[in-house]
């Protein structure tokens, strides 16, 4: 009879090869982000303000505009604009519903000025009674706003036609001495020019990530400056830059990428650069808002300058890092390796060989290391209790794979349907960790598959889901790799989805390297399974 730990050489091997490539990668990605990047200083301890910032007060769990109920305290509105008066001379607003009627009278006690908005949609009752009451509130608080706003991005949602806006911002024209605008993106404003008639002031939105071919960083001042220009030829009215920032978190977008370091830079660079052209500008947003996830995933939650505690996500002069630190994945990493090490040593002592325990030793660094970033991600990413529960699942399994692996001991891998076969007739086979490796494979790459086609049909909002199947991949690939062993119908048929779509995924952004990421990824575990079986097995 062979000897196993012989037998065992081969595979070990591939796993210590791939952990090894990929801590490699993991800790350089890591320790990158805790270089300090310099960048433009703001000074405003030497009396420098942000001319305004977008204000909406649902930073609190549970905080939504689309809860009816809803009515924000008047406590909580003041500990806001308290907070930013300390940076920001104006707030802008959306609406007057649901207590934001309440702004002005704080604003006036801590200096703010406001830029008012009245919410306008496809229902017009609900128009006439916004309209109505934005009207009452900038006639009672002219010494506070300073503009109002009628309809925000409303030709770009399709709600209303101009003509439509048209008659809505001439009747406000008609009822306040306040100035009168209305705001939109800056292409919907050139494409309706004529309603520029009707406002004193053109507010375009101009935000280089959301742009139909995004922005960088490092061009996206440029870039504002170009459409700036092109918009001030185009209107021979004042212009105001309604909207403009970063997302500190979320999906890449080309070459987009939301960072904190990427934040602090745009801030920082537009803030000066406004100051230098005398732009009249608002910056979006004043304090991150959770609920906004809902509707354009994570990065949506992440456009503040404060976080929902109110503490500044980075500071306005100095320089800036990503990451604070790299000990908690350090400490991750270590904690996984002898998680790893104590359950492989307890299982199989007879059969560690150097090549086993490299191997367990390399993917224990990985799991910990991988399980501190999934945690990080799913605090920024994971919505309701729903995504709690499914993808904290997947998250676990994925999770759970090297430790299954440790318990692997032989060159053949069952596939899932013979997993199952196997536990139909013999049920006691479900307290064999070895069963129950083919039956977490099986699951992984269906999630895997259902994650992969959705980010090719849908992808505008949805994360990379990179981490969720790193491990996984590193570990579970290898040993398809080397076993020799046909997949399964079922397998297959996934690891096809999972190729084609992680392909057609990066195709579409050939140079995003979130894409680039999720590629590799998405290879490594589905090509193992879609190998032409060996010959004994086609018969």
């Amino acid at each position: 009879m062979s000897n196993p730990s012989a037998y065992l050489t081969t595979p070990w091997r591939s796993l210590i090869v791939v952990h090894l490539l990929a801590l490699i990668g993991l800790f350089a990605w890591v320790i990158a982000e805790t270089k300090p990047v310099a960048m433009h200083d703001l000074h405003l301890a030497d009396g420098e303000r942000l001319k305004c910032v977008s204000y909406a007060p649902y930073r609190l769990p549970g905080q939504t505009p689309f809860d009816p109920a809803l009515v924000i305290g008047i406590d909580q509105i003041r500990a806001d604009l308290t907070a930013l008066a300390r940076i920001t001379e104006c707030v802008r607003l959306y609406s007057v519903d649901q207590g934001l009627d309440q702004v002005p009278g704080v604003a006036r006690e801590v200096g703010l000025k406001v830029l008012l908005g009245a919410w306008i949609s496809a229902n017009p009752e609900h128009n006439r009674k916004e309209l109505e009451r934005a009207l009452d509130v900038a006639n009672s608080n002219t010494d506070v706003v300073s503009l109002l706003i009628v309809g925000n991005e409303v030709l770009l949602r399709r709600e209303r036609s101009m003509a439509q806006m048209e008659e809505l911002i001439r009747h406000a024209q008609a009822s306040t001495e306040v100035p009168v605008t209305y705001a939109d993106v800056w292409e919907f404003w050139i494409e309706n020019a004529e309603l520029a008639d009707a406002v004193d002031t053109v507010t375009v939105h101009i935000l280089p990530f959301w742009e139909n071919d995004p922005v960088g960083v490092d061009e996206a001042i440029e870039h504002v400056v170009d459409t700036v220009r092109e918009v001030e030829e185009t209107f021979a009215k004042p212009v105001l830059i309604g909207e403009t920032g970063w997302p500190s978190a979320g999906r890449q977008r080309e070459a987009s990428q939301p960072s904190r370091v990427g934040q602090a830079r745009y801030i920082r660079e537009f803030v000066h650069q406004a100051h230098l052209e005398g732009w009249n500008y608002n910056l979006i947003e004043a304090v991150d808002q959770p609920w906004k996830r809902q509707l354009e995933g994570t990065v949506g939650g992440f456009w503040g300058i404060l976080d929902t505690d109110l503490i500044p996500k980075f500071p306005l002069a100095g320089p800036v890092r990503e990451r604070e630190s790299a000990l908690p994945v350090l400490f991750g990493a270590l904690a996984g390796a002898a998680l790893t090490l104590g359950l492989g040593m307890l299982r199989r002592p007879a059969q560690n060989t150097p090549a086993r325990i490299g191997a367990l030793l390399l993917m224990g660094l990985t799991f910990g290391a991988v399980a501190i970033l999934q945690w990080e991600h799913a605090l920024l990413a994971y919505r309701n209790s729903f995504e709690w529960a499914l993808l904290g699942t997947i998250a676990l399994t994925g999770l759970a794979s090297p430790l299954l692996v440790t318990c692997w001991h032989s060159g053949a891998l069952l596939s899932m349907a013979g997993a199952w076969q196997n536990l139909r007739t013999n049920p006691v086979e479900l307290t064999r960790l070895e069963t129950l490796l083919p039956l977490c494979r099986g699951l992984l790459l269906f999630a895997a598959a259902v994650a992969a086609l959705l980010l090719v049909m849908d992808p505008r909002y949805r994360d990379f889901p990179t981490l969720l199947y790193l491990v996984p991949a590193l570990c579970l690939a290898p040993l398809q790799w080397v076993a020799n062993e046909p997949a399964g119908i079922e397998e297959r048929v996934c690891a096809w989805i999972i190729a084609l779509s992680v392909t057609g995924r990066w195709v579409s952004e050939p140079f995003n390297p979130q894409a680039l990421a999720w590629l590799a990824v998405g290879l490594l575990i589905s090509i193992p399974f879609l190998r032409k079986m060996p010959r004994q097995h086609q018969q």
